[in-house]
């Protein structure tokens, strides 16, 4: 059985990554905070099921063509982690919506949220090569 197939560590890989691609899309928010009609963006939170899998192992979303004038999506895409859409914003008079109070708040909640998983990941690798003897 390999590493990669225990679905604890699946899981706490998978919030890593989601983790350092949040703390990207954040990092564009800050860096357009004075880019005119600019939308701050944000990932959702990957859901697990009771193993600890990702609950949708982040298989693509099916696109439906409701009109000809849709571009077709191109086959083979990886989309990644989904946007939180429904994120409120006030928009100030040149059109941007960046709070950089909100964002800079949320950089370092996600900061100490990875680091508390990657610390959870380390004391599980420890754990296993103790379980083997290797620790």
């Amino acid at each position: 059985m390999s590493i990669n197939d225990l679905p604890v560590l699946s899981a706490l890989r998978t919030k890593m990554q989601w983790h350092q691609e949040r703390q990207r899309v954040l990092s564009e928010n800050v860096a357009n905070s004075d880019t005119p009609k600019f939308r701050p963006r944000d990932l959702v939170e990957p859901k697990f099921d009771s193993t600890g899998a990702p609950a949708n192992a982040f298989a693509p979303l099916p696109l439906s063509l409701t009109s000809t004038a849709h571009i077709a999506p191109s086959s083979g895409q990886n989309t990644g982690f989904d946007q939180n859409r429904k994120a409120g914003f006030q928009t100030r008079p040149a059109g941007n919506a960046v709070s950089l109070e909100d964002e800079m708040l949320k950089v370092s909640a996600n900061q100490m949220d990875f680091a508390a998983v990657t610390s959870l990941y380390g004391k599980s690798l420890h754990l296993l090569k103790t379980a083997i003897g290797k620790g």
